[in-house]
């Protein structure tokens, strides 16, 4: 994350992964203050064994870019809002990457974390198949919860 501040946002894609029994590492690294934190991560995170990079910022949000450009391995954004233009800023800066130095981004707000986390299970999961099961079984969870909606609503 590009910020402590990041981390009450964070600490949600961080819960979903556990839920999968995902490991994780979690960073504050600054793409404008500790830009050479941020090379180092990225050009090492292969060899430490990580699969895919979450990246959280906002306003110029140009921490997910910096970490895809110096990796092969996938990188998604999750644009935070705040500031002036309350996320609108770290949403255009995270999805406008140039050809070549792909950022997958997730939603603004408090969907994004947690969509952070399910896409990089889903990444995981094509060469996972306990893993992919889990999702399966998450998708599962999701429609019984619509279901018990729906049947709540119709009987009131």
């Amino acid at each position: 994350m590009g910020s402590d501040s990041d981390w009450p946002l964070v600490k949600k894609a961080c819960e979903t992964l556990e839920k999968f029994g995902v490991s994780y590492e979690t960073r504050v690294i600054s793409a404008h203050r500790t830009p050479e934190v941020a090379i180092e991560y990225s050009k090492t995170a292969e060899a430490r064994g990580l699969k895919v990079i979450i990246a959280a910022a906002g306003g110029a949000a140009h921490l997910g870019g910096v970490l895809a450009a110096a990796t092969v391995l996938p990188v998604i954004g999750i644009p935070v809002a705040g500031g002036a233009l309350n996320g609108l800023d770290a949403l255009y800066a995270t999805v406008q990457m140039p050809s070549g130095v792909p950022v997958a981004t997730v939603a603004v707000g408090s969907a994004g974390p947690t969509n952070a986390a399910l896409l990089a299970i889903q990444i995981l999961g094509t060469a996972d198949a306990d893993l992919r099961a889990k999702f399966h079984a998450h998708k599962e969870e999701l429609k019984a919860k619509v279901a018990v909606a729906n049947d709540k609503i119709h009987q009131s």
